[in-house]
């Protein structure tokens, strides 16, 4: 609808015609059915296969760097793997459909339930979600973990993939590759720097003192020269982290008031899923038998 108002140009009346101030802006919805709309045909389906697991594996980026920069102690830097599981578990608690994780050293792999339908199964959603929310974690715990003396000198990066397994046995063996990867890592790393911090070596003699050497030649050096028996190193550095959902029974005191106008307090005991740690072997049935709500229905 136009409108008429009087306008005085030049000392004389005019009839000018007015729109509405409405008509001078566009709506968004018109905006959304514009000729502009075809730019989304770009967009590619990144939607993950139906009835499969889904896992997004984080990974630090360049953090050889990043650990020299904040003087991280060799080989293991407890301060450091508490605060990446510290993450991984801001992680479970923002995404309740990831059934299971997995850590160790800078990496952590996060297991979405077969049947999820969190950000409609997307990849790129589910893997930007989980690697900000994990990133962001990281520099939100820093200080719980590292004090006031280490301040946090730049920000750290995750980079991050997703794949999918189809079965259980798939995403067992996942998760037994990874552990298997932990042990390798620990082993090499333990008897190098060792051989660097009490034996004196150098990092290039050490490497090539470890050159060619098995998993039974790395523990009778550290055994017979050091006196080390790796077998009693603890089982986070062997083991690496699991986390899984599992009730707890919590006491929480209330007052109640009684019908004499009487405060009481009174314990009411209540089951609530938290994300709990483990370190153990889920390369064995073991672990599997003993928390069989993590793994679905391979018929599903």
């Amino acid at each position: 609808m136009l409108f008429g108002k009087a306008c005085i140009f030049g000392g004389r009346a005019r009839y000018c015609v007015v729109k509405p101030l409405a008509c001078l802006f566009t709506t968004s919805s018109n905006m959304a059915k514009s000729k502009f709309e075809y730019v989304r045909n770009f967009e590619t389906d990144d939607t993950c296969l139906r009835n499969c697991y889904i896992v997004v594996r984080l990974d630090g980026r360049n953090f050889h760097k990043f650990t020299e920069q904040h003087k991280f102690a060799k080989p293991n830097d407890n301060r450091a793997l508490g605060l990446m599981s510290r993450s991984a578990r801001s992680v479970m608690e923002e995404l309740e459909d990831i059934v299971i994780a997995y850590g160790q050293s800078d990496e952590f792999s996060f297991v979405f339930k077969r049947t999820s339908t969190w950000f409609k199964r997307r990849a790129s959603k589910l893997m930007t979600h989980v690697a900000s929310q994990f990133s962001s974690s990281y520099v939100f715990y820093w200080k719980e973990f590292f004090g006031e003396d280490l301040p946090l000198l730049y920000p750290p990066s995750f980079d991050g993939r997703v794949v999918l397994y189809p079965s259980n046995r798939n995403l067992k063996d996942y998760l037994s590759w990874r552990q298997a990867d932990c042990h390798v890592n620990n082993l090499y790393n333990t008897v190098f720097w060792t051989l660097v911090q009490k034996g004196g070596l150098t990092t290039a003699q050490a490497e090539e003192r470890l050159k060619g050497t098995l998993a039974a030649d790395k523990n009778e050096i550290l055994f017979s020269e050091f006196n080390i028996n790796y077998n009693t190193e603890p089982a986070v550095l062997k083991k690496g982290t699991t986390l899984i959902w599992e009730k707890r029974d919590e006491t929480v005191t209330k007052h109640m008031k009684l019908p004499n106008a009487e405060e009481k307090e009174v314990a009411v005991t209540r089951s609530r899923r938290r994300v709990q740690a483990h370190h153990c072997d889920v390369i064995g049935e073991q672990f599997w038998e003993e928390h069989p709500d993590i793994l679905e229905d391979d018929n599903c």
